[in-house]
Protein backbone atom coordinates (compact mmCIF):
# COMPACT_ATOMS: atom_id res chain seq x y z
CA UNK A 1 0.00 0.00 0.00
CA UNK A 2 1.21 3.45 -0.63
CA UNK A 3 3.20 5.53 2.23
CA UNK A 4 0.51 8.46 3.04
CA UNK A 5 2.70 10.09 6.15
CA UNK A 6 4.52 13.14 6.01
CA UNK A 7 2.15 14.03 3.39
CA UNK A 8 3.93 12.66 0.69
CA UNK A 9 1.53 12.08 -1.62
CA UNK A 10 0.05 15.05 -3.91
CA UNK A 11 -4.09 15.16 -3.03
CA UNK A 12 -6.62 15.30 -5.48
CA UNK A 13 -8.93 18.12 -6.06
CA UNK A 14 -11.95 17.86 -4.01
CA UNK A 15 -14.39 17.63 -7.12
CA UNK A 16 -11.76 15.06 -9.01
CA UNK A 17 -12.02 13.13 -5.32
CA UNK A 18 -16.25 12.63 -5.44
CA UNK A 19 -16.08 11.55 -8.73
CA UNK A 20 -14.08 8.73 -8.04
CA UNK A 21 -16.03 7.46 -4.88
CA UNK A 22 -19.13 7.52 -7.00
CA UNK A 23 -17.26 5.81 -9.20
CA UNK A 24 -16.15 3.05 -7.04
CA UNK A 25 -19.25 3.21 -5.06
CA UNK A 26 -21.53 2.15 -8.46
CA UNK A 27 -18.69 -0.47 -9.30
CA UNK A 28 -19.83 -1.93 -5.83
CA UNK A 29 -23.11 -1.91 -6.89
CA UNK A 30 -22.13 -3.89 -10.21
CA UNK A 31 -20.16 -6.24 -8.37
CA UNK A 32 -23.01 -7.26 -5.73
CA UNK A 33 -25.57 -7.41 -8.81
CA UNK A 34 -23.00 -9.62 -10.78
CA UNK A 35 -22.23 -12.06 -7.81
CA UNK A 36 -25.69 -13.20 -6.06
CA UNK A 37 -25.69 -14.02 -2.19
CA UNK A 38 -24.22 -17.23 -1.41
CA UNK A 39 -26.13 -19.93 0.46
CA UNK A 40 -25.12 -23.00 2.04
CA UNK A 41 -24.35 -26.17 0.67
CA UNK A 42 -26.96 -28.98 1.20
CA UNK A 43 -24.14 -31.29 3.11
CA UNK A 44 -24.48 -35.24 3.01
CA UNK A 45 -21.74 -35.10 5.47
CA UNK A 46 -21.50 -37.78 8.35
CA UNK A 47 -23.77 -36.42 10.71
CA UNK A 48 -22.17 -35.26 13.94
CA UNK A 49 -23.83 -33.81 17.27
CA UNK A 50 -22.32 -30.09 17.34
CA UNK A 51 -18.84 -29.76 19.57
CA UNK A 52 -18.88 -27.41 22.51
CA UNK A 53 -16.07 -25.30 21.64
CA UNK A 54 -14.52 -24.57 17.82
CA UNK A 55 -11.42 -26.41 18.04
CA UNK A 56 -13.08 -29.82 18.59
CA UNK A 57 -15.38 -28.88 15.85
CA UNK A 58 -12.62 -28.19 13.70
CA UNK A 59 -10.81 -31.52 14.39
CA UNK A 60 -14.51 -33.54 14.26
CA UNK A 61 -14.86 -31.65 10.85
CA UNK A 62 -11.45 -32.77 9.81
CA UNK A 63 -11.83 -36.06 10.95
CA UNK A 64 -15.32 -36.37 8.97
CA UNK A 65 -13.44 -35.23 5.57
CA UNK A 66 -10.55 -37.59 6.04
CA UNK A 67 -11.11 -41.01 4.14
CA UNK A 68 -9.53 -44.56 5.71
CA UNK A 69 -7.27 -44.53 2.95
CA UNK A 70 -5.83 -41.07 3.91
CA UNK A 71 -7.45 -38.68 0.96
CA UNK A 72 -8.74 -35.56 2.88
CA UNK A 73 -11.69 -34.21 0.95
CA UNK A 74 -11.97 -30.44 0.87
CA UNK A 75 -15.33 -30.66 1.44
CA UNK A 76 -17.91 -33.44 1.26
CA UNK A 77 -19.67 -32.91 -1.78
CA UNK A 78 -19.83 -31.94 -5.53
CA UNK A 79 -16.92 -30.01 -6.77
CA UNK A 80 -15.09 -29.62 -3.42
CA UNK A 81 -15.12 -33.72 -3.00
CA UNK A 82 -11.24 -33.63 -4.05
CA UNK A 83 -8.14 -33.79 -2.50
CA UNK A 84 -5.85 -30.44 -3.46
CA UNK A 85 -1.94 -30.98 -2.24
CA UNK A 86 -2.67 -27.62 -0.45
CA UNK A 87 -5.38 -28.62 1.89
CA UNK A 88 -3.85 -31.87 2.48
CA UNK A 89 -0.66 -30.44 3.46
CA UNK A 90 -2.42 -28.57 6.20
CA UNK A 91 -4.82 -31.30 7.56
CA UNK A 92 -1.54 -32.68 8.07
CA UNK A 93 0.25 -30.40 9.84
CA UNK A 94 -2.85 -29.61 12.06
CA UNK A 95 -2.64 -33.08 13.39
CA UNK A 96 0.89 -32.72 14.15
CA UNK A 97 0.00 -29.75 16.03
CA UNK A 98 -2.11 -32.03 18.43
CA UNK A 99 -0.30 -34.89 18.38
CA UNK A 100 -2.09 -36.86 16.16
CA UNK A 101 1.15 -38.00 14.19
CA UNK A 102 -0.99 -41.27 12.49
CA UNK A 103 -3.37 -39.41 11.22
CA UNK A 104 -1.24 -37.16 9.57
CA UNK A 105 1.00 -40.15 8.27
CA UNK A 106 -2.22 -41.31 6.46
CA UNK A 107 -2.36 -37.98 4.50
CA UNK A 108 1.00 -37.61 3.61
CA UNK A 109 1.12 -40.81 2.50
CA UNK A 110 -1.51 -40.44 0.35
CA UNK A 111 -0.03 -37.54 -1.13
CA UNK A 112 3.21 -39.59 -1.46
CA UNK A 113 1.21 -42.46 -3.48
CA UNK A 114 -0.11 -39.95 -6.12
CA UNK A 115 2.71 -37.22 -6.21
CA UNK A 116 4.38 -36.28 -9.78
CA UNK A 117 6.97 -38.24 -10.90
CA UNK A 118 8.80 -34.58 -12.38
CA UNK A 119 6.67 -31.42 -12.92
CA UNK A 120 3.93 -29.83 -10.66
CA UNK A 121 1.57 -30.96 -8.70
CA UNK A 122 -2.50 -31.16 -9.73
CA UNK A 123 -4.79 -29.01 -8.81
CA UNK A 124 -6.67 -31.91 -7.16
CA UNK A 125 -7.07 -35.56 -7.27
CA UNK A 126 -9.99 -37.97 -7.13
CA UNK A 127 -10.25 -40.01 -3.20
CA UNK A 128 -8.88 -43.05 -5.12
CA UNK A 129 -5.69 -41.18 -6.32
CA UNK A 130 -6.26 -40.34 -9.41
CA UNK A 131 -5.55 -36.41 -11.16
CA UNK A 132 -8.94 -34.89 -11.53
CA UNK A 133 -9.42 -34.50 -15.32
CA UNK A 134 -11.24 -31.54 -15.86
CA UNK A 135 -8.82 -29.02 -17.25
CA UNK A 136 -7.88 -27.60 -14.43
CA UNK A 137 -4.12 -26.52 -14.76
CA UNK A 138 -1.17 -27.67 -12.41
CA UNK A 139 -0.60 -25.68 -9.48
CA UNK A 140 3.01 -24.94 -8.31
CA UNK A 141 2.27 -24.05 -4.72
CA UNK A 142 1.65 -27.35 -4.33
CA UNK A 143 5.57 -27.85 -4.48
CA UNK A 144 5.92 -25.60 -1.55
CA UNK A 145 3.61 -26.72 0.70
CA UNK A 146 4.06 -30.04 0.99
CA UNK A 147 7.69 -30.50 2.04
CA UNK A 148 6.32 -27.73 4.64
CA UNK A 149 4.26 -30.58 5.82
CA UNK A 150 6.98 -33.15 5.85
CA UNK A 151 8.64 -30.88 7.94
CA UNK A 152 6.41 -29.93 10.48
CA UNK A 153 5.44 -33.66 11.02
CA UNK A 154 8.81 -34.83 10.97
CA UNK A 155 8.86 -37.72 8.46
CA UNK A 156 11.56 -36.43 5.71
CA UNK A 157 12.90 -39.97 5.72
CA UNK A 158 9.58 -41.61 4.88
CA UNK A 159 8.76 -39.16 2.67
CA UNK A 160 11.81 -37.65 1.06
CA UNK A 161 11.26 -38.87 -2.38
CA UNK A 162 7.81 -36.29 -2.36
CA UNK A 163 9.92 -33.92 -0.92
CA UNK A 164 13.18 -34.10 -3.45
CA UNK A 165 10.89 -33.90 -6.65
CA UNK A 166 8.88 -30.70 -4.87
CA UNK A 167 12.04 -28.83 -4.45
CA UNK A 168 13.94 -29.71 -7.90
CA UNK A 169 10.76 -28.20 -9.26
CA UNK A 170 10.65 -25.18 -7.89
CA UNK A 171 14.40 -24.64 -8.61
CA UNK A 172 13.65 -25.82 -12.45
CA UNK A 173 11.03 -23.10 -12.54
CA UNK A 174 13.03 -20.40 -11.52
CA UNK A 175 13.45 -17.48 -14.68
CA UNK A 176 16.70 -15.24 -15.68
CA UNK A 177 14.02 -12.91 -13.28
CA UNK A 178 14.44 -15.26 -10.32
CA UNK A 179 10.82 -15.51 -9.66
CA UNK A 180 8.90 -18.97 -11.29
CA UNK A 181 6.29 -19.06 -14.17
CA UNK A 182 3.34 -17.96 -13.88
CA UNK A 183 0.95 -20.44 -12.24
CA UNK A 184 -2.41 -21.26 -10.87
CA UNK A 185 -2.76 -20.49 -6.80
CA UNK A 186 -5.24 -20.72 -4.12
CA UNK A 187 -7.51 -18.55 -6.13
CA UNK A 188 -8.30 -21.33 -8.43
CA UNK A 189 -8.12 -19.09 -11.67
CA UNK A 190 -5.64 -18.98 -14.80
CA UNK A 191 -3.10 -16.26 -13.96
CA UNK A 192 -0.83 -14.42 -16.35
CA UNK A 193 1.86 -13.48 -14.19
CA UNK A 194 3.17 -14.86 -10.92
CA UNK A 195 1.70 -14.15 -7.94
CA UNK A 196 2.74 -13.95 -4.31
CA UNK A 197 0.42 -16.95 -3.96
CA UNK A 198 2.55 -18.83 -5.32
CA UNK A 199 5.96 -17.55 -4.34
CA UNK A 200 5.30 -17.46 -0.51
CA UNK A 201 4.90 -21.34 0.16
CA UNK A 202 7.77 -22.06 -2.14
CA UNK A 203 10.12 -19.94 0.15
CA UNK A 204 8.73 -22.16 2.43
CA UNK A 205 8.63 -24.91 1.10
CA UNK A 206 12.41 -24.47 0.27
CA UNK A 207 13.60 -24.03 3.91
CA UNK A 208 11.83 -27.20 5.04
CA UNK A 209 12.98 -29.20 2.48
CA UNK A 210 17.01 -27.84 3.04
CA UNK A 211 15.85 -28.52 6.80
CA UNK A 212 15.18 -31.88 5.83
CA UNK A 213 17.87 -32.36 3.82
CA UNK A 214 20.14 -31.16 5.70
CA UNK A 215 18.94 -33.60 8.99
CA UNK A 216 19.53 -36.52 6.68
CA UNK A 217 22.52 -35.81 5.62
CA UNK A 218 21.58 -35.12 1.79
CA UNK A 219 24.02 -32.02 1.70
CA UNK A 220 24.17 -31.80 -2.07
CA UNK A 221 19.80 -31.24 -2.27
CA UNK A 222 20.25 -28.90 0.53
CA UNK A 223 22.92 -26.63 -1.06
CA UNK A 224 21.19 -26.58 -4.63
CA UNK A 225 17.82 -26.11 -3.07
CA UNK A 226 19.71 -23.65 -0.63
CA UNK A 227 20.95 -21.36 -3.85
CA UNK A 228 17.25 -21.60 -5.51
CA UNK A 229 16.24 -19.90 -1.95
CA UNK A 230 18.73 -17.13 -2.05
CA UNK A 231 17.79 -16.43 -5.45
CA UNK A 232 14.02 -16.71 -4.72
CA UNK A 233 14.14 -14.36 -1.85
CA UNK A 234 15.95 -11.94 -3.42
CA UNK A 235 13.33 -11.67 -6.11
CA UNK A 236 11.02 -11.30 -4.15
CA UNK A 237 12.00 -8.86 -1.95
CA UNK A 238 12.72 -6.75 -5.17
CA UNK A 239 9.59 -7.37 -6.72
CA UNK A 240 7.10 -7.26 -4.12
CA UNK A 241 8.49 -5.77 -1.59
CA UNK A 242 8.33 -3.65 1.03
CA UNK A 243 4.31 -4.05 1.01
CA UNK A 244 4.07 -7.34 -0.79
CA UNK A 245 0.68 -7.04 -2.73
CA UNK A 246 -0.66 -10.26 -4.83
CA UNK A 247 1.83 -9.11 -8.02
CA UNK A 248 4.53 -7.83 -8.54
CA UNK A 249 4.89 -4.28 -8.19
CA UNK A 250 4.09 -2.53 -12.20
CA UNK A 251 3.73 1.15 -11.33
CA UNK A 252 5.04 4.22 -9.34
CA UNK A 253 3.38 6.65 -7.55
CA UNK A 254 2.60 10.54 -7.83
CA UNK A 255 5.09 11.28 -5.32
CA UNK A 256 6.93 14.82 -4.30
CA UNK A 257 9.97 15.90 -6.11
CA UNK A 258 13.40 14.45 -4.56
CA UNK A 259 11.55 11.83 -2.42
CA UNK A 260 11.70 8.02 -3.81
CA UNK A 261 9.10 6.66 -5.35
CA UNK A 262 6.38 4.41 -3.77
CA UNK A 263 5.66 1.43 -6.09
CA UNK A 264 2.08 0.09 -6.81
CA UNK A 265 1.13 -3.43 -7.03
CA UNK A 266 -1.73 -5.77 -8.11
CA UNK A 267 -3.49 -5.22 -4.60
CA UNK A 268 -3.50 -7.03 -0.92
CA UNK A 269 -3.38 -10.56 -0.51
CA UNK A 270 -4.53 -12.35 2.41
CA UNK A 271 -1.85 -15.00 1.53
CA UNK A 272 0.91 -12.50 2.60
CA UNK A 273 0.70 -13.99 6.35
CA UNK A 274 2.45 -16.76 4.63
CA UNK A 275 5.57 -14.95 4.91
CA UNK A 276 5.12 -14.58 8.37
CA UNK A 277 5.07 -16.50 11.23
CA UNK A 278 4.34 -19.65 11.13
CA UNK A 279 5.71 -20.30 7.97
CA UNK A 280 8.89 -17.58 7.93
CA UNK A 281 10.60 -15.82 10.97
CA UNK A 282 9.15 -12.63 11.29
CA UNK A 283 10.25 -9.23 10.33
CA UNK A 284 8.83 -5.93 11.04
CA UNK A 285 7.83 -4.65 7.35
CA UNK A 286 6.04 -8.49 7.13
CA UNK A 287 4.55 -7.70 9.98
CA UNK A 288 3.59 -4.27 8.56
CA UNK A 289 1.99 -5.55 5.50
CA UNK A 290 0.18 -7.68 7.32
CA UNK A 291 -1.29 -5.58 9.41
CA UNK A 292 -2.45 -2.92 6.42
CA UNK A 293 -3.79 -6.14 4.47
CA UNK A 294 -5.93 -7.79 7.06
CA UNK A 295 -7.29 -3.92 7.65
CA UNK A 296 -7.41 -3.54 4.00
CA UNK A 297 -9.41 -6.79 3.50
CA UNK A 298 -11.78 -7.01 6.08
CA UNK A 299 -15.50 -7.33 5.18
CA UNK A 300 -19.24 -5.74 6.24
CA UNK A 301 -19.83 -8.88 8.15
CA UNK A 302 -15.74 -8.70 9.98
CA UNK A 303 -14.42 -11.79 8.06
CA UNK A 304 -12.16 -10.77 5.55
CA UNK A 305 -11.89 -11.92 1.19
CA UNK A 306 -9.09 -13.47 -0.20
CA UNK A 307 -7.60 -9.76 -1.68
CA UNK A 308 -8.32 -6.89 -2.92
CA UNK A 309 -8.94 -7.28 -6.42
CA UNK A 310 -11.23 -10.49 -5.77
CA UNK A 311 -14.75 -10.35 -6.31
CA UNK A 312 -16.00 -7.11 -4.04
CA UNK A 313 -19.26 -8.67 -2.76
CA UNK A 314 -19.15 -8.34 0.92
CA UNK A 315 -18.85 -12.37 1.04
CA UNK A 316 -16.13 -13.07 3.72
CA UNK A 317 -14.04 -16.57 3.43
CA UNK A 318 -13.47 -18.40 6.34
CA UNK A 319 -9.84 -19.75 5.02
CA UNK A 320 -8.78 -16.39 4.76
CA UNK A 321 -10.14 -15.15 7.73
CA UNK A 322 -8.60 -17.87 9.76
CA UNK A 323 -5.02 -17.55 8.15
CA UNK A 324 -5.24 -13.98 9.64
CA UNK A 325 -5.70 -15.73 13.48
CA UNK A 326 -3.20 -18.49 12.76
CA UNK A 327 -0.64 -15.33 11.86
CA UNK A 328 -1.70 -13.00 15.26
CA UNK A 329 -1.38 -16.55 17.02
CA UNK A 330 2.14 -17.40 15.72
CA UNK A 331 3.29 -13.82 16.19
CA UNK A 332 1.91 -13.68 19.90
CA UNK A 333 -1.05 -11.23 19.29
CA UNK A 334 -3.32 -13.10 21.47
CA UNK A 335 -6.05 -10.24 21.28
CA UNK A 336 -6.28 -10.26 17.73
CA UNK A 337 -6.19 -14.12 17.51
CA UNK A 338 -8.66 -14.79 19.91
CA UNK A 339 -10.95 -11.94 18.45
CA UNK A 340 -10.85 -13.77 14.88
CA UNK A 341 -11.37 -17.22 16.43
CA UNK A 342 -14.54 -16.05 18.20
CA UNK A 343 -15.87 -14.20 15.03
CA UNK A 344 -15.32 -18.12 13.15
CA UNK A 345 -16.55 -19.48 16.12
CA UNK A 346 -19.78 -17.28 16.02
CA UNK A 347 -20.40 -18.13 12.08
CA UNK A 348 -20.11 -21.98 12.59
CA UNK A 349 -23.53 -23.15 11.07
CA UNK A 350 -26.49 -24.72 13.37
CA UNK A 351 -25.00 -27.94 13.42
CA UNK A 352 -21.81 -26.52 14.65
CA UNK A 353 -19.79 -26.94 10.87
CA UNK A 354 -17.22 -24.72 10.04
CA UNK A 355 -18.47 -23.33 6.58
CA UNK A 356 -16.24 -21.53 3.65
CA UNK A 357 -18.02 -18.30 3.70
CA UNK A 358 -19.96 -15.81 5.60
CA UNK A 359 -22.29 -13.89 3.42
CA UNK A 360 -23.75 -10.35 2.96
CA UNK A 361 -26.43 -11.35 5.60
CA UNK A 362 -24.32 -12.49 8.19
CA UNK A 363 -24.90 -16.04 7.68
CA UNK A 364 -22.71 -19.42 7.51
CA UNK A 365 -22.60 -20.19 3.22
CA UNK A 366 -20.55 -22.13 0.69
CA UNK A 367 -19.85 -25.57 1.67
CA UNK A 368 -19.58 -26.87 4.88
CA UNK A 369 -18.05 -28.35 6.34
CA UNK A 370 -14.47 -26.73 4.95
CA UNK A 371 -10.97 -28.65 5.55
CA UNK A 372 -8.63 -25.90 4.69
CA UNK A 373 -10.19 -23.63 7.42
CA UNK A 374 -10.68 -26.48 10.28
CA UNK A 375 -7.07 -27.19 9.84
CA UNK A 376 -6.35 -23.48 9.73
CA UNK A 377 -8.43 -23.20 13.09
CA UNK A 378 -6.70 -26.06 14.97
CA UNK A 379 -3.03 -24.47 14.08
CA UNK A 380 -4.46 -20.98 15.16
CA UNK A 381 -5.49 -22.78 18.11
CA UNK A 382 -2.49 -24.35 19.38
CA UNK A 383 -0.29 -21.63 18.37
CA UNK A 384 -2.02 -20.01 21.23
CA UNK A 385 -0.95 -22.56 23.54
CA UNK A 386 2.44 -23.42 22.40
CA UNK A 387 4.88 -21.54 19.56
CA UNK A 388 4.53 -23.56 16.24
CA UNK A 389 7.82 -24.66 14.88
CA UNK A 390 9.53 -22.46 11.94
CA UNK A 391 10.96 -23.50 9.00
Amino acid sequence: MRDNSARRVRWFPTAAIAVLLAVLAGGGAVNIAHHPQPNLVITGVPRQAPAPDLRSQALADLDALTLPNGATLAGWDGPWRYVWPRDASFVAAARCAVGQSAEARRVLDFLERVKPATGRWEARYRETGEPVADGREQQLDGSGWVPWAVWFCRTGEQHWDMVRESADQITRELQPSGLPAPSPDYWEQHESQVTLGTVAPLLTGLRAAIRIATDLGHTTEADRWQTTLQTLTAATERRFGPTFPRTPAYAESFLEPGLPPARLGGGADAIVTVLGPPFAPERAEVTQAITNTHAVLTQPNGGQTPGEDWRADGVAWTPQTALFALSAAARGDRATAESILSWLDHYRTPSGHLSEKVNRDNQPAGEVPLGWTAALVVLADQALQKPLPIP
